[in-house]
C-alpha cells in the first residue's frame, strides 16, 4: 500500500507482530472488534451480491455499448477483434464477483502527503508495482492457455447442472479460495494478530507486497467463470498462439482494473488532503482501513466462491440470498 507517513517504531510484544508493510501505524485496541465487523460485512456482501445482474446488466451492456454489437453472440473474429475484445470485456467485468478483491488491494491507495501532484505521483508509483504482478501472472497463463488450452477445465463447455460441478467451476473455486484465504491472512497481518509474511522481504524489496497483490490480480482470470471471459479463454486457446494468449489476457486484466485505478487517482485528487489528516488525527485508523478491506474481501471470496456456490448447485442445503438474487 502507498506509504503515508513514516511508521513508527515500537517494540513488538508478544502477541503482536513486528510492523511490517502492511501496517502504518499502531494497531487499534480492539482488534477483535475490528475482525469480527469485518468478516459480517463480507458475508453480508455475499447474500446481497447479484452475479446475474453485474454480470448482464452492467457486463454485458457496457460490452455490447462499447463493441456496438451483442458481445456474446458474435464470434471473436481474428487477432485484431480478439485484442479489442479481451480490453473491452476486461472494462465489462471491473464489477464482477472476481473484481471485488481489487478493491481491497486499492482502498488504502487514497491520501498521501505533501501537495496535489506529490500525493498523485505517490498514489500512480504503488498501483504500477501492482500492474507489473498482474501482468507477469496474465502473461504467463495467458501462454500456457494459447499452448494446451482446449485441454484445460476451464474450457469446458458444458452448462452447470444441479448438484454436480463443471470442471471450470472447480476451478474457480480452488483459485479464489486460494486469493479469498490469502487476502483474509494478510489482513490479519495487516493489523498485526498475525505476522507479516513482507516484514523481512520488503528490507530488500520495498514493493513486494504491492507486486504479490497484482499476482493475486492476475490470477483471477485462472479462475475466473465470467461469460465474456470464457469466450476470451475459448478463442486464445483455439488460435494455439501463445504471444496471442499472453497479450489479450494482458489486456484483459488492464483492463480490470484501469476504472478502479481511475478511481483512486481521481479520489487522491479531490479529496486526498482530507483522507490523510483525518487518518494522521489517529495513526491507527490507517491499519484499521487496510485489515479491515483485506479482511472484508477475503471473507467474501472465500464464501461466495467455496460455500454460496455450493448452494446455488444444490450441493449444499442452504445459503441465505437476498430476494433479488
Amino acid at each position: 500500500m502507498a506509504q503515508l507517513e513514516t511508521r513508527p517504531s515500537e517494540p513488538a510484544g508478544p502477541a503482536q507482530a513486528a510492523p511490517g508493510p502492511l501496517a502504518y501505524g499502531p494497531p487499534p485496541r480492539r482488534r477483535t472488534r475490528v475482525v469480527v465487523l469485518s468478516a459480517i460485512a463480507g458475508f453480508v456482501l455475499t447474500v446481497i451480491w447479484s452475479a446475474s445482474f453485474v454480470d448482464s446488466a452492467i457486463g454485458d451492456s457496457v460490452a455490447n455499448t462499447l463493441l456496438g454489437h451483442d458481445a456474446k453472440g458474435t464470434a471473436i473474429a481474428g487477432v485484431g477483434s480478439g485484442v479489442v475484445f479481451a480490453f473491452v470485456s476486461g472494462l465489462a467485468g471491473t464489477f464482477t464477483a472476481c473484481n471485488i478483491a481489487v478493491f481491497g488491494t486499492m482502498a488504502p491507495l487514497v491520501g498521501g502527503a505533501g501537495g496535489t501532484w506529490s500525493r498523485l505521483r505517490a498514489a500512480v508509483r504503488p498501483i504500477l508495482w501492482l500492474a507489473a504482478g498482474m501482468i507477469v501472472v496474465s502473461a504467463v497463463y495467458g501462454a500456457v492457455v494459447g499452448l494446451v488450452g482446449t485441454g484445460m477445465p476451464q474450457f469446458d463447455t458444458a452448462e452447470n447442472v444441479p448438484g454436480a460441478l463443471s470442471g471450470r467451476m472447480v476451478q474457480a473455486m480452488v483459485v479464489f479460495g486460494l486469493i479469498g484465504l490469502a487476502m483474509t491472512y494478510l489482513g490479519l497481518a495487516a493489523l498485526r494478530l498475525v505476522r507479516d509474511p513482507f516484514a523481512r522481504l520488503s528490507t530488500r524489496f520495498p514493493n513486494a507486497h504491492l507486486v504479490f497483490f497484482g499476482m493475486l490480480v492476475g490470477a483471477f482470470l485462472i479462475g475466473r467463470p465470467f461469460p465474456l471471459f470464457r469466450m476470451l479463454f475459448r478463442d486464445a486457446a483455439e488460435s494455439g498462439n501463445p504471444l496471442y494468449g499472453a497479450g489479450a489476457f494482458v489486456l484483459q486484466s488492464i483492463g480490470n482494473i484501469i476504472v478502479l485505478a481511475l478511481l483512486v487517482l481521481l479520489s487522491t485528487l479531490v479529496a486526498g488532503g482530507a483522507v490523510r489528516r483525518w487518518l494522521v488525527a489517529k495513526p491507527h485508523r490507517l491499519t484499521v482501513l487496510t485489515g479491515s478491506a483485506l479482511l472484508v474481501v477475503g471473507v467474501f471470496t472465500v464464501l461466495y466462491w467455496d460455500v454460496r456456490l455450493l448452494a446455488m448447485r444444490e450441493i449444499l442445503p442452504w445459503y441465505p440470498v437476498a430476494p433479488w438474487v
